[in-house]
This record gives structure tokens, C-alpha cells and sequence, in this order.
């Protein structure tokens, strides 16, 4: 029950979304367009809702030129062709195979399949008017895009801001619970904190589809284009996340490596991991302020540089003490995650590098 009553919280809004939308394309199609069969039209508005946020402008187009095909396809053969078992294979061998030769998504085929198999099996001998379908594909995704852009209207950034934030956190949280596991010498736990980072990947997927949707969001909205540098920056602080969750996971397995010698961990490791966890709380309120035009974003990445190259050199420590291969791994993953972080937050490639270099003692080229 609790897991059915999270469920029901989690897709109440979408629901709401969909069956609004829906209702209200069918009747723009009914009432005001007239159409005496209107059921594409909302059909449309479900599936181009049903896609993620941040695809549906390309969904809408998709559909609406599957159907213009469809349509074709089915006048065609209504007009050349007998209604008949062989029409129906031939109309959609025809369509398929123009999609796929065109190279169109798989959802673009589908819609000009079923367009041209309705219009040649339901509509045609009705005598229907074809054009009312592409008219419905029309009004199915312009009242989905509304729809859709109504929950973020007044501020298109802040489901974007609230999902960095999160990502970042998910992040901290990790690299605290491997600090725990490796003060206390805990084993099990190590192992639990290794499988919560294997589920880290969605969190930086689940930011790359708050990106997509709020760019969406802004290029419908020409007042609002100005946010879009903003919003390609976070792109590319994707991919550096990216990286940075794979070290901290590489981290976590040499984390239970290191608990199941049941050797004490060295205080310094310890040290550099909470250093490093500082840096990422930071990242997030630098990436956070940024969005948000404010301009103490600054403030908040030289916290982040600062914090990062603290956590490299407090690890480069233990390197001069002939430390046990896991604690070298470790101390690998801090300073490979402190570069992704820095890159995250806007430093240039190559004073990363010789900024951590620096910090592990290393000359600089």
C-alpha cells in the first residue's frame, strides 16, 4: 500500500496533465473544428505527453509528419487500389518502407503506419475527410506542449535548479557514507554504500533530462532565451558528472577492499574524502546561484577549487608512507574526481591539471 500510495503521489500531476489535455483536444476537434470523429486528437495530445520532457517539440513533429505520410500513402492507394486485404499490405509496406528508407524514428514509422492503415480501413469507406487526422495531429501536440509548459510557466529554471541540487546531494551523501564506513572499519557497510553507488547513474541521467526539458521550456518562451547559455553550461557539467560518479564508484569498491583488510584507516583519507564532499556541496550552490543569475556564483566555485585541491593534497600526503594498494587506489579516485569537479564548475582544462598537479606535488608543465 505504501508503495502504491508513493505512486499515486509521485504521477497525480502527470495524470492531471494528461486527461486535461486530453479532453481539451477533443473539443478543439469536436467543437470548434467540427471533426464528427475526433479521437486522434486527443490520442495525439496522450502520446506526445507520454514522451519525456525536453522531446516532445520533436515528438509533435515527428507525429505530425507521420501522419502527413500516412495520409499519402492512404490516398494513394484509396484512389489507385480496391479496398481489400492486399490494399491494407500495401499501404503499410509502402509507408514503413518510405520512413525507413528516410531513416525516421521508430515513433515517426509507427504513427505513419497506423495513419495510413486508418485512413484505408475505417475512414476511407465512411467517406471521412483524410485531412481531419493531420488537423488532429495538429491540435493532439499544440495542446500537449501547452500543457506541458504550464506546471514550469513561471519559472521554466527552477525544476531544473531543484534537480542539480539533488544530483549534487545524492553525490555528497555517498562520499559521507564512505567516510563513515572507512572511520568506523565497516565492512558491511562499504558494501552497502558500493550498491547505492551503482544506482548513481540515474541521478546524472535524471539531470540531463531536467537540461533537456527546461531548454525546451526556454526556446518556447522568447523572453526567457537569455537562460539558455546558462542551461548549455549545465549540459556540459553533465558529462563532467558523469566522470565523476564512475571515480566515485571506483572509490566505493576500493572502500570495501580497504575495510575487509580490518586495517585502521588512516585519518588523512578520511580528511580528503570530507574535503572532497565539501567541494561537491559546493559545485552544487556555484551551479545553483549561477542558474538563478546571481552573482555570488563565483564566491561559490573558488569554494569548490579551493576545497578540491585541499582534498588532493591532504590524500598526496599518504602516498610518502608506503600505503596499502587500496589506499593508493582511493587517493587515485580523490584526485580524478577533484579534476571532474573542477572542470564541472567552469576552470579550464589546463589549469586543472596544473592545479592538481601542483597539489600532489608534482611539477607543473
Amino acid at each position: 500500500m505504501r508503495s502504491a500510495v508513493d505512486r499515486l503521489r509521485g504521477g497525480a500531476m502527470p495524470a492531471l496533465e494528461a486527461a486535461a489535455a486530453a479532453t481539451i483536444a477533443w473539443l478543439i476537434a469536436a467543437e470548434l473544428i467540427g471533426h464528427p470523429d475526433p479521437v486522434f486528437a486527443p490520442s495525439a495530445a496522450l502520446i506526445v505527453l507520454g514522451e519525456a520532457r525536453g522531446q516532445r517539440v520533436r515528438q509533435t513533429v515527428e507525429m505530425v509528419l507521420g501522419v502527413a505520410a500516412g495520409i499519402l500513402a492512404a490516398d494513394l492507394a484509396v484512389r489507385s487500389l480496391e479496398l481489400g486485404t492486399g490494399t491494407v499490405f500495401v499501404v503499410l509496406l509502402l509507408t514503413i518502407g518510405v520512413m525507413v528508407t528516410l531513416g525516421a524514428s521508430s515513433t515517426l514509422t509507427v504513427h505513419a503506419a497506423i495513419s495510413a492503415l486508418y485512413l484505408v480501413a475505417v475512414a476511407a469507406p465512411k467517406g471521412s475527410m483524410m485531412p481531419f487526422r493531420f488537423v488532429d495531429a495538429l491540435i493532439g501536440g499544440a495542446v500537449a506542449l501547452a500543457a506541458s509548459q504550464l506546471m514550469v510557466a513561471r519559472d521554466p529554471l527552477a525544476p531544473l535548479v531543484a534537480q542539480a541540487r539533488q544530483t549534487f546531494a545524492d553525490l555528497a551523501d555517498l562520499l559521507g557514507r564512505i567516510d563513515e564506513a572507512l572511520a568506523g572499519c565497516d565492512e558491511e557497510a562499504a558494501r552497502a554504500v558500493l550498491d547505492r553507488a551503482r544506482e548513481l547513474d540515474g541521478c546524472v541521467d535524471r539531470l540531463r533530462t531536467a537540461v533537456q526539458a527546461c531548454g525546451e521550456s526556454l526556446r518556447l518562451r522568447v523572453r526567457k532565451r537569455r537562460h539558455l547559455g546558462q542551461v548549455e553550461e549545465v549540459e556540459a557539467t553533465c558529462r563532467q558528472l558523469d566522470y565523476a560518479v564512475r571515480n566515485i564508484q571506483v572509490l566505493a569498491r576500493n572502500a570495501v577492499t580497504l575495510t575487509r583488510l580490518h586495517t585502521r584507516t588512516p585519518p588523512e583519507l578520511n580528511d580528503a574524502i570530507r574535503a572532497l564532499r565539501e567541494a561537491v556541496r559546493a559545485a552544487a550552490d556555484a551551479l545553483s546561484t549561477d542558474l538563478r543569475g546571481r552573482r555570488d556564483a563565483d564566491r561559490y566555485a573558488d569554494r569548490a577549487d579551493d576545497a578540491a585541491l585541499e582534498a588532493v593534497r591532504i590524500a598526496a600526503t599518504l602516498l610518502r608512507t608506503d600505503p596499502p594498494l587500496p589506499v593508493v587506489m582511493i587517493v587515485g579516485q580523490i584526485r580524478a574526481t577533484a579534476i571532474d569537479l573542477l572542470r564541472g564548475v567552469g576552470v579550464d582544462d589546463a589549469a586543472v591539471l596544473g592545479q592538481v598537479d601542483q597539489a600532489v606535488g608534482m611539477p607543473s608543465a
